[in-house]
């Protein structure tokens, strides 16, 4: 069982719990995530499963869009409704001006991580440390913002909006960092993960839906071939001759190659197919002193 699954987790389950669930349902032993998706949080986690494990940062890389509920005046533990409250600030609820800070956001931004998180210093998950009640100094990362727009308004105090950015960006730090701009605070009231990458939500699967297929042995149906995740690469079929090499995970040369989907040659990646058309990985087109070749990057069988 080799594939990946776009899962829909609902609110209360971890990321772990869901691996967890789908490992003992499948049987398969081999199940990961591709980044943590908070307990309060729901939304689209794709799930890796056997050979699949192996390009889980590949998905994790890939740009998130998320639909956001930002409440106003309230500053949290957490930097979200979970939390314990910190303080309370009075609203001056004017559209334009939240918007204006809201927008503000786009582009490179250096977010501090929230005490509340998995990342880990020392060994130590952050929220590990944060549940002893101690705070550690976090370097700020660089995140970037691609878009955000404001879809509903919520008087007196709060704002959804929608917002598409890149790995490892907190949208509860997005909301405390708005409402510290905004002058009153501001936590995270709700979280919906709409995509990932490719994963959109609208083709998503819940654990109910996922065990009725387990149960009527059609799981296959949904999992989603793992040469499917590249279908943007070009693809390279070798010559029968060059079959044992590709398998074994050996460079190839020219002379090994049967059919190559590419205008000209680039130095990129290339999907590698067997003369018999299974897909065996990842290689890297080179060239050097004229003489061109294919390095592996990721063996996926």
């Amino acid at each position: 069982m080799n594939g990946i699954l776009n899962v829909y987790k609902e609110k209360g389950y971890t990321s772990h719990d869901v691996v967890q669930l789908l490992r003992k349902w499948s049987g398969q032993k081999k199940v990961g995530h591709t980044g943590t998706l908070d307990p309060e949080a729901e939304g689209v986690l794709p799930i890796c499963f056997g050979k699949g494990t192996k390009v889980v940062d590949y998905i994790t890389g890939q740009k998130k869009q998320y639909k956001a509920c930002m409440r106003l005046g309230i500053t949290t533990t957490t930097e979200d409704h979970t939390g314990t409250i910190i303080k309370q600030r009075s609203v001056n609820y004017d559209p334009k001006s939240i918007e204006k800070v809201l927008l503000s956001f786009i582009g490179k931004y250096q977010q501090i991580p929230p005490m509340y998180s998995a990342i880990k210093i020392k060994g130590r998950r952050l929220y590990e440390l944060a549940r002893e009640g101690k705070e550690v100094k976090r370097e700020p990362r660089t995140v970037y913002i691609d878009h955000i727009e404001v879809t509903r308004w919520i008087p007196p105090d709060q704002v959804e909006f929608i917002v598409d950015c890149s790995k490892g960006t907190y949208i509860r730090t997005l909301c405390a960092d708005v409402g510290e701009q905004l002058g009153c605070g501001a936590h995270m009231n709700g979280l919906l993960r709409t995509q990932v990458g490719d994963f959109h939500i609208s083709n998503s699967f819940t654990l109910e839906q996922i065990a009725e297929k387990i149960k009527t042995q059609s799981f296959h149906q949904i999992l989603m071939p793992i040469a499917e995740l590249f279908q943007t690469y070009p693809k390279i079929y070798v010559k029968e001759s060059a079959d044992r090499s590709l398998r074994n995970g050996h460079t190839i040369y020219e002379k090994g190659i049967d059919q190559i989907q590419s205008d000209a040659f680039q130095e990129r990646l290339f999907c590698m197919y067997t003369s018999a058309g299974d897909f065996i990985g990842l290689y890297q087109g080179t060239k050097e002193q004229e003489q061109v070749f294919y390095k592996p990057v990721k063996i996926l069988i």
